[in-house]
């Protein structure tokens, strides 16, 4: 998603921004733009495309400064254009980046145009550059400006400002979006991202929610949402470890398990915000496509299908709309009956994956409305061939066996199913409660990911066993059918997910005490009749292992071993009891000697059929 960088210094800083976007274009991004203060005015370079344009555009206007700002631009209000790029200019005295949505932005801007502003863009920062501008001359600083502009925007935000008449500063914010200061000898940095700032300091300064900075080359001053100075911690970080670094790990798999809940916190940040979800996320024209949205088709491969497969439950729960999962493999060489006013949602990681991509184009040539594209790669094809796009924000993900970027596009796909619902009659205070509970869930994940050591013992009991069997019911079962797949992706044990209720109509005649029997158990109103099939599981001479909420009433007593999961909102169960269930597979994969993160036969990105 979008980029933000800025410095002030004492010393040249045009290269220092242009390198900063340089090391955020792995975020995606359509354009890009630096502004400086040069000779006391404003002097900006804007570009559609790559940044590479940028370097070029800026240094053929040779610009200077001390004092700049800087941004990579993925569209949401307006398209991909030079007009459309950051930073944005109010007249010759502010300039402005921004990464969120400003949700009141309509009815701000027709009160600037009343005051005679004109508009040379189609973004919602533009309204924000020309709030700032107006408050100006009364407000007799740019920090009491801006302090009382962000008093008056609804929705996400960062944002990095300059003026030409505080040549010496920086002034700058967050509230659901990220920004790191970065502090220098002699000068300071922002940045959304602590990779952007890497080459000029190893010490950050990570903003909390609702900070607002004020930066000169000499000091960094930070106040709070209640307008009371702070002080932050320096944090120092010595050690570059990007994607393609394994760190203190063992594997990759393993580092990419422990990164679910930072993963999960960056595709929330500037998604959700004063209890919604903000759907201007989703890309241009978003909300007029949900509008219109009667039934939904999700399109996947492998882990994505699986994810699709809980996205199901969800949409048709909360919104009460049609909701169909297909394997696009499948999916494509069949005929299809197309509902009217339906919207094709197409899940790949990759966003290169053949069978997924074959599948949205004939999607668009059989009448389905809309098309909607949750990917991991901004670049991608199927990124670029679909009306709307979610990104994942995961990271780069190394191993073959999809953990992360599962997560998150369970994340993501919730997102989607509260805005389809929105629609239908999801009232105002279920969505806040399904956004706070989305809001403590990285720190769940955090608290599940403690059951590493646990669960490692457990592993021992799976290695020689050839077969294993993961039970769920309702949306737990698809995330049963996931951790099948893991443990059969990475150990080569052999394993099957099934809905519980299922048992008896054929999969219990392979039940004996060399089956192990995995069940996933959260608190919810499945949870007697899953314990009754269970107990059948017991009867046969089963070796049950059940990760179960805490109130579930499972206790330990010979044949059954009971993992205790932390407590989630029934909605998010599913997301929270992925994870032993990946720790599972790792572990007992590691005890088996298996190749964890290139298992043999399987690539990362699959694009023949």
């Amino acid at each position: 998603m979008c980029g933000i960088v800025g410095a002030v210094a004492h010393r040249q800083i045009p290269n220092i921004l242009l390198e900063g976007l340089q090391r955020l274009e792995y975020r995606g991004y359509d354009s890009a733009g630096i502004s400086v203060i040069q000779d006391g005015k404003l002097a900006r370079a804007r570009s559609l495309g790559k940044v590479q344009a940028l370097v070029e555009k800026a240094h053929a206007q040779d610009l200077k400064g001390n004092v700049g700002i800087g941004h990579t631009r993925w569209a949401t209000h307006g398209e991909p254009s030079e007009k459309n790029a950051h930073p944005h200019n109010s007249g010759n005295r502010i300039s402005i980046v921004h990464n969120g949505i400003l949700e009141n932005y309509q009815e701000l801007k027709q009160e600037l145009i009343g005051k005679g502003y004109q508009f040379e863009s189609e973004t919602d920062t533009e309204v924000i550059a020309h709030l700032i501008d107006a408050s100006l001359s009364g407000a007799g600083s740019l920090l009491a400006a801006v302090k009382s502009v962000v008093k008056r925007l609804v929705g996400a935000y960062a944002l990095g400002v300059i003026s030409s008449e505080s040549p010496d500063r920086i002034v700058a914010c967050r509230a659901g979006s990220p920004l790191v200061v970065g502090i220098g000898i002699g000068e300071n940095f922002i940045a959304s991202d602590v990779l952007a700032l890497r080459p000029v300091t190893d010490r950050f300064i990570f903003l909390e929610e609702g900070d607002l900075v004020e930066l000169t080359a000499e000091s960094v001053t930070i106040w709070n949402m209640h307008d009371e100075s702070v002080v932050r911690s320096t944090v120092r970080i010595e050690a570059d470890h990007d994607g393609h670094d394994k760190g203190n790990y063992r594997h990759f798999m393993q580092k990419e398990i422990h990164q679910q809940p930072e993963a999960v916190a960056s595709t929330l940040q500037g998604r959700i915000g004063g209890g919604k979800v903000l759907e201007a996320a989703f890309g241009v024209n978003a909300g007029d496509i949900f509008d219109s949205v009667k039934a939904v088709t999700l399109v996947a491969c492998g882990s994505s299908y699986l994810a699709a497969s809980v996205a199901k439950y969800w949409i048709e729960d909360l919104a009460g709309i049609t909701c169909q999962v297909e394997i696009a493999s499948e999916f494509r060489y069949r005929k299809v009956a197309v509902l009217p006013d339906s919207l094709f949602v197409a899940i790949s990681q990759s966003g290169e994956t053949l069978d997924t991509l074959a599948a949205l184009r004939m999607a668009k040539k059989i009448g389905f409305a809309h098309t909607l594209a949750i990917c991991n790669v901004p670049t991608s094809s199927m990124v670029r061939e679909t009306d709307l796009t979610l990104l994942l924000e995961a990271g780069t993900e190394v191993g073959v066996a999809s953990t992360k970027a599962f997560v998150v596009q369970l994340v993501d796909l919730l997102l989607l199913s509260i805005l389809l619902a929105r629609r239908h009659g999801l009232t105002p205070e279920t969505e806040a409660s399904l956004v706070h509970a989305l809001s403590g869930l990285p720190d769940i994940l955090e608290q599940t990911l403690g059951l590493d050591q646990t669960i490692c013992k457990l592993a021992e009991q799976f290695v020689d066993k050839p077969h294993a069997l993961f039970l769920g019911r309702g949306q737990q079962f698809p995330i049963a059918m996931e951790g099948a797949l893991k443990l059969k992706e990475i150990s080569y044990i052999h394993a099957e997910g099934y809905p519980a209720g299922e048992l008896k109509h054929g999969p219990l005649a392979l039940v004996d005490e060399d089956m192990p029997v995995v069940a996933v158990a959260p608190n919810n109103e499945l949870l007697e009749k899953l314990q009754a099939n269970l107990e059948v599981v017991r009867s046969r001479g089963g070796e049950l292992f059940v990760f179960a909420d805490k109130e579930a009433s499972f206790k330990k007593e010979p044949g059954i071993t009971v993992i205790t999961v932390p407590g989630i909102h029934n909605i998010l169960a599913p997301v929270v009891y992925t994870l032993p269930l990946q720790l599972l597979a790792y572990h007992v994969a590691v005890l088996k000697g298996t190749d964890v993160d290139q298992p043999r036969n399987l690539a990362k990105s699959v694009t023949v059929e």
